[in-house]
């Protein structure tokens, strides 16, 4: 499966092209996209009108939501980010740390536009798609 970052949503639903909304907009029918409870949270709170809050929900509602940290994923990012310390790596956000750490345990691709995950494809076995 394919989960789609936050930061490939935002761009997409600004309507902006980058190869990352691009891809999403062609493959969306051709992948199956997996949407974490993070991400949807990021991606809703940033509408500030109620129907297009309404209108993006339920849209990606559509797509199959999962959640994306548990007490096993959380202890396993936490030595994710240990790990990379180690390596002088310091990944800025926690949330990313826990999207990538549930994409790693669950063999799911990423596609993101997030300067993070690409460090930590750099040091873990992260994968990341790159359209």
């Amino acid at each position: 499966m394919l989960l789609v970052d936050s930061s490939v949503w935002i761009d997409f639903f600004n309507g902006k092209s980058t190869p990352q909304t691009l891809y999403l907009r062609d493959e969306v029918e051709r992948h199956e996209i997996l949407l974490g409870d993070l991400i949807l949270c990021e991606v809703l709170q940033g509408f500030r009108s109620e129907s297009d809050f309404q209108k993006v929900r339920q849209l990606l509602l559509n797509f199959p939501c999962q959640n994306l940290v548990g007490s096993t994923v959380a202890l396993q990012a936490a030595q994710n980010y240990r790990y990379l310390r180690t390596q002088g790596v310091t990944v800025r956000k926690t949330i990313d740390m826990m999207i990538a750490t549930f994409c790693m345990e669950n063999r799911h691709e990423l596609l993101h536009t997030d300067r993070d995950f690409e460090i930590i494809a750099q040091y873990l076995p992260l994968s990341v798609k790159h359209p």
